[in-house]
């Protein structure tokens, strides 16, 4: 297996089955694939100036299944929240890789997911967050809020 491409902008091994980044370009999508991930979600908007134009058929190329969940950064919601959770964990146990623009929604949809719908420590979980970014006022809001 070859070692994690660590050089992909804010990459973070969550778990064995769990890893997460900002935008790949299209050969670290590769580079992605061959670690073994089967489903890739994106969660940045496909409008974005850093977003991969056919993402999508990339991936699919690759012989991973693709998800995109746009989350307007400004205004993430509840919802938004509700389709990454169901997202995540349609995909099993299978290697997943999410990312957005630059791991900033996904840490912290993620330190939520692990908190509370894994049970992780959130310590742990917050540590991981934090090792990306230090969610600001709106996403503090809506991960702050247990279900």
């Amino acid at each position: 297996m070859p070692d994690d491409p660590t050089h992909i902008y804010n990459w973070l091994r969550i778990d064995s089955r769990v890893t997460t980044s900002g935008q790949p370009s299209e050969s670290e999508l590769g580079e992605i694939a061959a670690l073994g991930v089967r489903h890739v979600i994106n969660l940045g908007l496909s409008n974005h100036e850093k977003a991969l134009p056919n993402e999508a058929a990339t991936v699919g190329a690759l012989g991973m299944n693709y998800l995109h969940i746009p989350i307007d950064f400004q205004h993430p919601t509840e919802a938004d929240f509700d389709k990454f959770s169901a997202a995540l964990m349609e995909t099993g146990d299978a290697p997943t890789h999410v990312h957005c623009i630059a791991n900033y929604r996904v840490s912290a949809l993620l330190y939520r997911y692990r908190r509370d719908r894994l049970g992780v420590d959130e310590a742990r979980a917050r540590a991981d967050m934090m090792r990306i970014w230090t969610p600001n006022a709106v996403w503090a809001a809506l991960i702050a809020a247990p279900r």
